[in-house]
C-alpha cells in the first residue's frame, strides 16, 4: 500500500495489493489503517476496483465518479501538428500553473511532474504557441505497451492531436488510456480510436471531494497516484 500526500488538502491511496495465497487473514485490512492512520491531508483520494467499491464506502469513502481504462492499437493516420513539441524540467512551473487554472489535479505537484515528466522510457508533449501550454499529455512504458497520462486538454480536437502525436513517439504495442466517465468526449474519442473498454474503476473521496473539470481530463495521470 502506498499513501502519497501531495499537500496538507490531498492525499491518494494506492498500489493496495496483497499475495494471492496470503488473502483471507486480515493483512489487507490491517495494512489499510496502518495507511489511513498516517494521513494528514483534509481530502483522501482512490481509485477502487468495482468488487471493492461498498467496503470503500464502508471506510467513508464517497464515490464521485468512475473511470474506463481503454486499450488496443491505433492505426497512425496524423502526427499531431507543429504547435507540438516536448516537455523538460524546464516547464515545471508552467505545468503546475496550468493543472492550476484548468482545475485538472486537486493539489499542486511540482515534485511529482519532475520526476514523471523524466521517467525512463516516458515522452511528454504539450500543445501551445511558443512556450505556452495549452494542453499537454505524457506516455510512459509499461511491461505490455504504454500508458497515455495524463492527458489534460481544453476540448477533444487538442486531446486527439495529443493523443495521436504521443503515440507517434512510442515503440508499436498497445496504448491504454483512463478516461473518467463523466467526460463523455473523452469516452467518444477513445471509442472512435478503435480502443476497447479493459477496466474500470471507482474514483472515491474521503473528505471534501475536489473541484474538478472532468471535461478537460481526457486520460487520468495514474490510477496509482492520482
Amino acid at each position: 500500500l502506498s499513501v502519497v500526500r501531495y499537500d496538507a488538502t490531498f492525499a491518494f491511496v494506492g498500489f493496495y495489493i496483497c499475495r494471492p495465497r496470503l488473502r483471507g487473514r486480515g493483512l489487507g485490512r490491517e495494512l489499510f489503517e496502518a495507511g489511513l492512520a498516517r494521513v494528514e491531508a483534509a481530502t483522501l483520494g482512490l481509485d477502487g476496483v468495482l468488487e471493492q467499491e461498498a467496503n470503500y464506502a464502508r471506510d467513508g469513502f464517497v464515490t464521485a465518479h468512475h473511470s474506463v481504462r481503454y486499450g488496443g492499437t491505433l492505426d497512425l493516420t496524423s502526427t499531431g501538428g507543429d504547435d507540438l513539441r516536448a516537455l523538460g524540467i524546464g516547464d515545471l512551473d508552467a505545468l503546475v500553473t496550468f493543472e492550476r487554472a484548468h482545475q485538472v489535479f486537486p493539489a499542486p505537484r511540482p515534485a511529482f511532474l519532475a520526476r514523471w515528466l523524466t521517467a525512463p522510457g516516458s515522452t511528454a508533449l504539450a500543445v501551445g504557441d511558443g512556450n505556452r501550454i495549452e494542453g499537454y499529455g505524457v506516455a510512459r512504458a509499461c511491461r505490455e505497451g504504454h500508458k497515455i497520462g495524463p492527458l489534460f486538454c481544453p476540448d477533444r480536437t487538442a486531446a486527439e492531436r495529443l493523443l495521436l502525436a504521443l503515440v507517434a513517439h512510442v515503440d508499436d504495442g498497445p496504448i491504454f488510456l483512463d478516461v473518467p466517465t463523466p467526460n463523455v468526449d473523452g469516452t467518444a474519442l477513445a471509442r472512435d480510436l478503435g480502443l476497447e473498454p479493459v477496466f474500470e474503476t471507482a474514483r472515491m473521496y474521503r473528505g471534501p471531494a475536489p473541484e474538478l473539470y472532468l471535461d478537460r481530463v481526457f486520460g487520468v495521470t495514474t490510477f496509482e497516484l492520482g
